[in-house]
């Protein structure tokens, strides 16, 4: 990258401390991903991890001056984005599928209701 080598040894300990600090912050998001609350949490850490790691991949290309690892991030990224449609999607058919339970569930309490009072005695 740099014919310098105090500039070389500069951006190589600055690409390597960004590797480091991508690690803790992967770190943080695989946590995440285990602790939840929510799914949609849990795929949203999932998709920032598979950010990091193309970005570490990228930073990895700067370290070794190797251009291939550039076109293993960009593949890599479109697994990466496939994987999080196709994990969304999966969320959204669980989600209205119990909302459409939830729904009949609620429609058959109220048609008890309304059920349990054409037949009350009238005694109120």
């Amino acid at each position: 990258m740099f014919t310098d080598p105090r500039l070389q040894a500069l951006s190589h300990g600055i690409l390597i401390g960004s590797i480091a600090l991508l690690a803790v912050l992967l770190l943080c998001c695989i946590i995440r991903s285990i602790k939840g609350p929510r799914i949609a949490d849990r795929i949203l850490s999932i998709n920032m991890g598979g950010t990091m790691i193309i970005t570490a991949i990228v930073f990895m290309s700067g370290i070794l001056e190797d251009a291939s690892l550039i076109d293993i991030g960009l593949l890599y990224a479109m697994i990466s984005f496939l994987a999080v449609v196709v994990f969304s999607r999966i969320y959204r058919g669980e989600y209205l599928s119990l909302k459409d339970d939830q729904r009949q569930e609620i429609e058959a309490q109220t048609a008890q209701a309304t059920e349990e009072g054409l037949h009350s005695d009238g005694d109120d």
